[in-house]
């Protein structure tokens, strides 16, 4: 047997040889606790010593290591495959008897053999002071029985070998072979009350404060996400709660006599406090006690029975900003008094942005609304980055309008279709410019934007034929790239004028639209309604031109149909993504399995695409009998009008497609860079012009990659901000309000409270009755069941491929001629966009009605009555 394989296979909780390296990370961290006096569920621990006698016993390092190999983070679909190899290798491998008999007789001590237990996994890699492990491996709760035990103990071995924690590994440069796991087998405390405890605040890095998350029942239910609980701020040298925010605790996880299970909250504790006063000041003066014996931060998990505290595990902040760290502020509301919105904007980009894609974005806007960044114009800033978030700034847009003598009402109509509405008593202020300085700077830029429109326009038609060949040349250019100097002198003669080409098209596709679909339904809403409207616009898909946002779904099912290849298909939608515009993140096309989950999700759809196209189609045709019936003289020249607007704002989408395309292959600039560099992701937090700094020689900038990093970090831990912000926007401040809006914040104070009913605007005619499915990002698609209403912040493109299986659409940020909205007309199922605040006050489980013709939604029965 080998040196590794050997040592005690079991040590008592509390046991001084029960070191990293014998009990893994959260078995030290317990041990730690345990041996101080701390009140630590009794237990005992499953060694590595165990775990490498049952990898020896069975030859699987071997293969383990041959399953590993060659991965990399960039191949999620090699990950899976490698963990699906291992986890096969343990299931098939018998617990080996010596193993086993230690293990029933240190469980036999707990509880004559028949304990409820916890069965927690410790990897030697976890739990460490730069990097967190949490939740990359397994936890089996409630095992009873030493069969259960023995089993959960495997199958915590297996879990070292998740893809999540292989990627994690690869990441951090730790080698397979230098890993093993041990278990923490504990006695399951039957929680009245659970949750976590930071020893300063996570939100603000404040170290005098002490921040308590607290649920009804076991802390799985937070710790999954599966409710909002409580939050305490306490003062960690008096004890006292310095803020609290009751929130409403839907469910709870409890213990079943197979398992746990999640259960409605009784009606009368779903709004009550979990903790007292007294409970709180407990809870922050053990939890200064565990700080003070590990000399830094801590985020303890805590459960509560019978009024007794119990520590179940206590590991450090990784993510707090440290005391005097540097960081950036990207926040350019601080700026001025000004009105911003990312109704459309976080449609396309609903990700925080690392530094790299904010400069890209930069460029890219410049180009494709390059009159408001012209000389005298820009110093206003057209666009803003608010808490690494992409914003709009309505009061420059409201300014320009009103110097060019659009009213106000006129305004909020025409944004309104784009951007959504301004609710009742928002002001919008306007930029502190005279009219004539304004003029000055705008009158030549007029000139030559015409010019510009007029000349890129005329050679559209070839670039939108050429540009997917280019960026195929482009990716093949910059891979073969051998040398830093050589990547910098093909983005100065390729790329980059490569990428400001496609920027500068998308502004003549936009500029020829000229808002010729806004005016057009704006049109037939005073002919038709709502309803009629959108149904008459819908279509955009039919022709040899078909509409790129539905480009991807109509792609999967000419897959399906066996219409176009896998390859074929890779080629022309690969780039298309829920975050298409942030460079740090992969493309579909980087996932060679990413098609067949896509595909398999289409199947689950109650209705084919075909069939939902032809259903819209014919619901088309009604209408459009209903309006000839109607206004036979205006028939056919509505038709002529909506074709035009059609053909133009599908140019407008495939020249979007187009840029999008552009920026894969400026993902693939970064990665080279950071290949010949050697500095690998850290790219990703410098603007372009630092990389290609960097790539000259002059690595001066690589000293902000830490705060730049940091300060990433800290905003992508916020939820989504407000669409709408006016005035000083402190993200952390509005993120600990417990009477937070997710649709307008309102420095003034002047805006009208949120409305009790949701509304939004009729994006797609219907009414459906069905199940809500709340889903925070596109990463959640999979919990979406067949026939459920989907329920999100915002859609764009990259989820596509869902709709069919909803059998409704609600969004909070939306406007009729937004992602959702659009896509849902195209395929006939009802929605309502622009709600501002329907993922807030609706839940999964809750059965709604949803009226895309009237714009509204209502809760027939919720989720806990159901």
């Amino acid at each position: 047997m080998s040196n590794q394989a050997c040592g005690p296979l079991i040590l008592a909780l509390d046991d001084a040889a029960a070191t990293l390296e014998q009990v893994g990370g959260k078995g030290a961290s317990l041990a730690r606790l345990a041996a101080a006096g701390l009140p630590v569920p009794p237990g005992f621990h499953v060694t590595t010593a165990a775990y490498r006698r049952f990898v020896e016993e069975h030859g699987l390092q071997e293969a383990i290591l041959a399953a590993v190999s060659g991965v990399s983070i960039e191949q999620p679909a090699a990950l899976a495959e490698a963990s699906r190899q291992i986890a096969g290798l343990f299931a098939k491998s018998a617990m080996p008897a010596a193993i086993a008999s230690e293990i029933r007789l240190a469980y036999a001590q707990l509880g004559a053999g028949n304990a409820p237990v916890a069965v927690r996994s410790s990897a030697t890699a976890e739990d460490l002071p730069e990097m967190s492990f949490a939740g990359q491996q397994e936890t089996y709760l409630n095992m009873q029985g030493e069969a259960a035990v023995l089993d959960a103990v495997k199958r915590c071995w297996a879990s070292l070998w998740t893809a999540r924690a292989i990627g994690y590994r690869i990441q951090h440069g730790i080698a397979p072979e230098d890993v093993s796991l041990a278990a923490v087998v504990q006695e399951l405390v039957p929680a009245d009350a659970a949750g976590i405890l930071f020893t300063a605040n996570p939100l603000t890095g404040a170290r005098d404060q002490v921040l308590i998350n607290a649920a009804w029942g076991l802390g799985e239910a937070v710790v999954g996400g599966l409710v909002t609980p409580d939050t305490l701020v306490v003062d960690r040298t008096s004890g006292k709660i310095i803020e609290q925010q009751i929130n409403e605790k839907d469910v709870m996880t409890v213990r079943t006599p197979i398992g746990t299970h999640e259960e409605p909250v009784p009606a009368d504790k779903r709004t009550q406090a979990v903790l007292n006063p007294a409970q709180a000041a407990e809870l922050a003066r053990i939890g200064v006690r565990i700080e003070e014996i590990y000399g830094r931060p801590l985020d303890i998990e805590w459960a509560l029975h019978d009024g007794r505290v119990f520590i179940l595990q206590a590991r450090p902040i990784t993510a707090l900003r440290a005391p005097g760290m540097a960081t950036s502020e990207w926040n350019d509301s601080l700026t001025s008094d000004y009105l911003w919105t990312n109704g459309n904007l976080g449609e396309a980009v609903p990700d925080v942005m690392t530094p790299c894609t904010w400069s890209l974005i930069q460029i890219f806007m410049s180009e494709a609304t390059s009159p408001m960044f012209a000389k005298g114009i820009r110093e206003y800033q057209p666009i803003g980055n608010i808490g690494g978030r992409f914003y709009l700034n309505l009061s420059l847009t409201a300014t320009i309008s009103r110097l060019f003598g659009v009213g106000q009402k006129r305004f909020q109509t025409t944004i309104e279709e784009a951007f959504g509405r301004v609710p009742e008593g928002l002001e919008t202020p306007l930029i502190p410019a005279s009219r004539w300085s304004v003029l000055r700077a705008l009158l030549p830029i007029v000139v030559r934007l015409t010019r510009r429109v007029r000349t890129n326009l005329k050679q559209l038609p070839a670039f939108l034929v050429e540009a997917p060949a280019r960026c195929e040349a482009l990716q093949v250019q910059i891979q073969a790239a051998s040398s830093a100097a050589e990547l910098r002198d093909l983005w100065q003669t390729e790329l980059g004028p490569s990428f400001r080409e496609s920027s500068a098209m998308l502004e003549a596709a936009t500029r020829q639209d000229r808002n010729a679909l806004v005016m057009v339904r704006n049109n037939l809403r005073k002919l038709v309604g709502d309803a009629d409207a959108n149904t008459l616009l819908s279509g955009l898909s039919a022709g040899a031109s078909p509409l790129a946002s539905l480009g991807p779904l109509l792609g999967l099912a000419q897959v399906e149909r066996g219409a176009i290849d896998c390859a074929t298909f890779v080629r022309q939608y690969g780039h298309r993504s829920p975050h298409e515009f942030e460079v740090s993140l992969p493309r579909p096309a980087e996932d060679p399995d990413w098609l067949d989950r896509q595909l398999a999700s289409l199947r689950e759809a109650p209705v084919d695409v075909d069939t939902l196209l032809a259903r819209q189609q014919a619901a088309q045709a009604a209408a459009w009998q209903r309006f000839q019936q109607r206004y036979p003289r205006k028939a056919a020249g509505m038709r002529r009008r909506i074709a035009r607007a059609a053909a133009m704002f599908r140019a407008r989408e495939a020249t979007r497609s187009e840029v999008i395309r552009v920026f894969r292959v400026l993902r693939t600039f970064v990665l080279r860079a950071g290949e010949l560099s050697g500095l690998g992701d850290a790219l990703f937090f410098l603007s372009i012009d630092e990389i290609l700094a960097v790539l000259g020689g002059d690595e001066t900038a690589l000293a902000r990659v830490p705060a730049q990093r940091a300060t990433y970090e800290r905003y992508r831990a916020l939820p989504p901000y407000p669409t709408l912000i006016r005035g000083h926007f402190d993200p952390f401040l509005w993120a600990a309000d417990p009477q937070r809006r997710g649709d307008v914040f309102d420095a003034s104070g002047n805006s009208a409270p949120a409305s009790a009913a949701i509304t939004g605007f009729p994006g797609a005619a219907g009414i459906i009755e069905g199940r809500a499915r709340v889903l925070a990002t596109f990463d959640e698609g999979e919990q979406l069941q067949p026939g459920e209403v989907l329920v999100t912040i915002v859609t764009n493109v990259g989820w596509t491929p869902l709709f069919p299986r909803a059998a409704a659409i609600v969004t909070d940020t939306g406007a009729p001629l937004s992602h959702a909205a659009i896509v849902a007309r195209e395929l006939g199922i009802p929605a309502v966009v622009g709600c501002g605040n329907a993922t807030m006050r609706l839940h999964t489980g809750d059965w709604l009605r949803v009226n895309g013709e009237q714009g509204t939604v209502e809760v027939l029965k919720a989720a806990d009555a159901a």
